[in-house]
């Protein structure tokens, strides 16, 4: 019996160890890191990118744990061109982020709307509620999209490593912890050229650009290469 729980436990450490370290991993893959970008660089107060990349990672994990427990309570395997269709998906979405971003930073009449731009000064109180929930909801709709996208790899490693569907949602569990301090970092990392540049125009727009170019082109190559499968 000391034997078999000695097993077991070195077990349940080698899953929770797996799932973080890919966890973590997962979280820099490069439509993630595009997506992300589009929405922590709307604002540069520190505090809310790393509120929105930890709203992220909850949309993420929210979706892998539904998909998960889909999976292993009923033993049902997601097909390949379903999983195919859910990364078109994400191609679409990157390509409408992307858009996004130049709609709101390129000028035209009256320039961007407080609930699409979140400076740190001078902001209206009244807006205040609006920009909350429609930029919490934008990171949580994105890092669902994400987790549905990444949820047939993530299935089939489960289904091949874990002996019971407790063991199955621990990882899943643990596997979107990971996710989202990966995430936390990067969006950290990532608004620290933004906070410190203040409140210099131009060089806010000069990076929120880059990160919307870098969300179009990377859709466009993803649904291209899902409409050539």
């Amino acid at each position: 019996m000391h034997a078999l729980a000695t097993v077991d436990l070195s077990y349940l450490f080698v899953l929770l160890g797996t799932g973080m370290i890919l966890g973590l991993k997962h979280a820099f893959d490069a439509d993630h890191i595009a997506a992300v970008s589009t929405i922590v660089t709307r604002t540069d107060s520190l505090p809310k990118s790393l509120r929105y990349g930890a709203v992220w990672g909850g949309g993420h994990t929210a979706t892998l744990l539904v998909v998960g427990l889909v999976v292993l309570l009923f033993k049902v395997t997601i097909p390949d061109p379903v999983a195919a269709a859910f990364e078109g998906i994400v191609g679409l979405m990157l390509i409408v982020l992307g858009v996004n971003v130049f709609w709101s930073v390129l000028p035209r009449g009256g320039g961007a709307t407080a609930e699409e731009r979140e400076p740190s000064h001078g902001h209206s109180h009244d807006a205040m509620p609006i920009v909350w929930r429609s930029m919490d909801w934008r990171s949580f709709v994105v890092g669902a999209v994400h987790g549905l996208a990444g949820s047939a790899a993530l299935m089939l490693l489960v289904l091949s490593t874990v002996t019971s569907v407790l063991a199955g949602v621990v990882y899943i569990l643990v596997f979107g912890v990971g996710s989202i301090l990966g995430m936390l970092f990067f969006s950290g990392v990532l608004a620290l050229p933004l906070f410190l540049s203040g409140d210099n125009a131009r060089v806010q727009q000069s990076i929120e650009m880059l990160a919307g170019l870098a969300s179009f082109l990377l859709g466009v190559l993803i649904v291209y290469e899902y409409l050539m499968h």
